[in-house]
């Protein structure tokens, strides 16, 4: 049996390890070279990584003057005198042009190149995670939580590619992206930044977002390394909100949140970004047998190990494992960590890493094998050939093409949830009532990590699109279009607070028109910031629905959320509800389109969107939790009671599947299985059809999940055409991690599902 990952008793907290880095990549002659030229102190400088106001002026390193200059005193001592192999980050929390950009990571590759004994580059990352964040300009994405609704592997490698051209134009070579944690809690802050809670779906689309971004060759100009966030387990803690323990057994670990990161290994991502929490009482960064034995060895992973930001001083000040920072920073390194974001106080790092390589708590072999993983990364981005871009050199930047590539992941992302009555499509004419919080707001639309950490700066930077309104506007004529907010955000630093905004004015006025368009959700956030204590929608806006809905008139809901806030209170008095989730700049046009049906939506959910705040089941989850409601005396509710599942997602056209065929019903051993199915469109308009094949292992030695997803392929059909869809399964894809940490395959009977259709097998070893 393999000892335990996340056992406390796994981690030699004081030791230090004797590993042979077996997985330390090559370097070619050149970086060999200046690799054996590294002093100790030149080696620390290299796995040092700070936030750029560090060197930008200002009265201190929190902040910089605008518009941003470099500190010449300051860059030099980070750069020069340090040594610092890496920046990070904006300054002052907000966008730049590229042109500014070009200019900046200039200034700073020249001090690095030409003021240093060895002239190693600075690598500059940034989080890029739904288009160039910090860059003025670039083409905006929906965030990662549509992009799994859109369920478009192509759209996905697409919007990859098109960021990482735009980032490279930027002169930024490293993008903190892709978020490949399981988004299963709808309390989680960041469950926007996720492709959901499913683990196949997030490891195929992982996969294509790495193909986009890194190409075969990351030294490409338009390719950047990517960064795999956050290893591991990061997303599921006990209270729901970031950064707060999570206690996880080894088996849900490997069999729920390794997979995706795993196929993202493979597929050649070269960094890791690693969970800034806690799992089973062990904070991740200092987890020596899971950022050494299972990450680099186990999973053979050779690219560079980043932490998070500031996540090595959190073992001393919040964690508590260590006495000061010095041991922080010798549990850390000798975990496995390559690079430390210290953001600001990199002369702690440096100084007490160099003392504790010295003092030999910290062995130079560890140090060695840091660096050469650092270096690599730098000769494969080819900084040292080209340490910076020129933004003449990318003619493409924010093109039109770029802009359909956004907004057509944007339309195939909306999901249409309710339709009661086929309200929707709207026909033109109609005197439409636009109103709620996010009616009007391209802050909404997009989400954190947007021109600014918190998306705060957005209408700074995104004047020139449409708000929902202003594309409804555009759709169906000024004339037809009322707006009254009924609701609005606070602007004032707490964003999540709301106020009534002529909220009796707007109900009168919903009684003069032909339908009402409710606009309803979250404003941006992430991280901390987004912790929240009730999950259901805000009181404000559920009055606001309630009252709407009263009036007798058609009432669309759309939701515009990084995460399903619960809407039980009144889902079931409006006639139809749109999940936009936080679709990006072209948001409000894409809903447009769809609203009077230029656009057939076809998104379908990427996690189960729960009915109450104490009923959080996740689509994957055991038979024992699926119970009816029992009526009688004791009256049990049901356990498994979304307000909508996984996978569902309404069109304007119907389809119908029939003739699910299996190639045989045995399988044995290494065989493959072959599944079709037929999928006709019954309708009368053209749709596209997210297909989804579900196998169920009816009896197992560990509970089975009820089922779980195993493939999936979008098609687009014309009226009353119809295709065959052929899958192919092996014995891995009925496989599960078992007790003792490896996967299990044993014989028995399961099934398969695809739409309504569903057929079993025996699979025999």
């Amino acid at each position: 049996m393999k000892r335990s990952l996340l056992s406390l008793y796994a981690i030699a907290l004081w030791a230090v390890p004797s590993t042979p880095y077996a997985q330390t990549p090559k370097l070619n002659s050149k970086t060999e070279a200046l690799f054996a030229k590294m002093t100790i102190e030149e080696k620390v400088g290299q796995m040092a990584q700070v936030t750029l106001d560090v060197i930008g002026k200002g009265e201190n390193r929190f902040s910089s003057f605008e518009p941003l200059v470099p500190d010449t005193a300051e860059l030099n001592k980070a750069v020069v005198k340090y040594k610092l192999g890496s920046i990070l980050n904006t300054a002052n929390n907000r966008a730049r042009t590229p042109q500014a950009w070009n200019q900046l990571i200039g200034q700073i590759q020249d001090a690095a190149i030409n003021k240093t004994r060895l002239g190693i580059p600075v690598i500059f990352g940034i989080d890029a995670v739904h288009g160039t964040t910090y860059t003025a300009g670039a083409t905006m994405f929906p965030q990662q939580i549509n992009q799994a609704a859109a369920r478009n592997r192509a759209l996905v490698r697409k919007g990859a590619e098109i960021t990482a051209y735009e980032t490279r134009a930027s002169s930024i070579p490293w993008n903190f992206s892709p978020v490949l944690d399981l988004g299963a809690d709808p309390r989680f802050s960041r469950q926007f930044e996720t492709f959901g809670e499913d683990p196949y779906l997030i490891s195929e689309l992982g996969k294509e977002m790495i193909k986009g971004y890194e190409g075969e060759d990351i030294s490409h100009p338009e390719k950047v390394a990517t960064s795999l966030k956050h290893f591991l387990g990061y997303m599921v803690p006990a209270s729901g909100k970031d950064r707060t323990p999570v206690y996880l057994s080894e088996q849900a670990l490997r069999e729920y949140h390794l997979p995706a990161f795993k196929a993202a290994i493979d597929a050649g991502a070269h960094t890791v970004m690693i969970n800034s929490g806690i799992i089973n009482n062990i904070p991740v960064h200092a987890n020596y047998e899971i950022l050494t034995k299972l990450l680099k060895e186990e999973l053979g992973f050779k690219g560079l190990v980043i932490t998070d930001w500031g996540d090595i001083e959190n073992l001393f000040t919040r964690d508590r494992i260590a006495r000061d920072h010095k041991q922080a920073i010798e549990l850390a390194i000798n975990a496995g960590i390559d690079m430390s974001m210290v953001a600001y106080n990199y002369e702690v790092f440096c100084d007490n890493l160099i003392a504790l390589v010295k003092e030999g708590r910290v062995k130079e072999s560890r140090l060695n094998d840091a660096v050469r993983r650092i270096l690599w990364v730098k000769q494969e981005l080819g900084l040292f050939e080209r340490p910076v871009t020129d933004i003449s050199a990318y003619p493409k930047f924010g093109s039109d093409e770029f802009r359909r590539a956004a907004f057509e992941s944007a339309a195939e992302s909306i999901t249409l949830l309710k339709n009661e009555k086929s309200v929707l499509p709207f026909t033109k004419g109609k005197k439409i009532l636009v109103t709620g919080p996010n009616s009007h707001s391209m802050r909404t639309l997009n989400g954190g990590w947007t021109y600014s950490w918190q998306g705060e700066k957005v209408e700074e930077f995104a004047s020139a699109y449409h708000t929902i309104l202003e594309a409804l506007q555009k759709e169906a004529g000024v004339d037809n279009v009322i707006h009254m907010p009924g609701v609005s955000y606070k602007m004032d630093g707490k964003y999540y607070e709301e106020f009534a905004d002529r909220f009796d004015e707007t109900v009168a006025a919903a009684r003069e028109v032909d339908a009402i368009v409710l606009c309803i959700g979250e404003n941006s956030y992430t991280e901390t910031p987004g912790n929240l204590n009730d999950l259901y929608l805000s009181d404000l806006q559920t009055e606001l629905a309630l009252r709407l809905s009263a009036t007798g008139k058609p009432v669309v809901v759309v939701l515009n959320e990084g995460r399903p806030r619960i809407i039980s209170k009144f889902a079931d008095k409006v006639q139809a509800i749109v999940q936009v989730y936080l679709p990006g700049n072209y948001g409000g046009d894409a809903l447009a389109d769809i609203l009077f049906g230029d656009v057939n939506p076809s998104g379908k959910l990427p996690y189960t969107y729960p009915q109450f705040p104490n009923s959080m089941i996740s689509y994957i989850h055991k038979p024992s939790e699926e119970r009816e409601t029992v009526e009688g005396v004791y009256n049990y509710s049901a356990d498994f009671n979304p307000q909508f599942t996984f996978g569902h997602g309404l069109s304007y056209t119907t389809f119908t599947y029939s003739n699910l065929e299996l190639s045989k019903p045995e399988l044995a051993g290494s065989e493959r299985l072959s599944v079709s199915v037929d999928v006709a469109n019954t309708g009368n308009r053209e749709g596209k059809e997210v297909v989804e094949l579900y196998t169920s292992d009816l009896f197992a030695t560990i509970t089975p999940d009820v089922k779980r997803l195993r493939r999936f392929e979008k098609i687009s059909l014309k009226p009353g055409e119809k295709r065959t869809v052929t899958f192919s399964l092996t014995k891995d894809d009925l496989s599960f991690i078992g007790l003792n940490g490896n996967p299990v395959v044993e014989s028995g009977e399961f099934k398969i599902l695809i739409g309504n259709q569903s057929k079993n097998f025996i699979y025999t070893r």
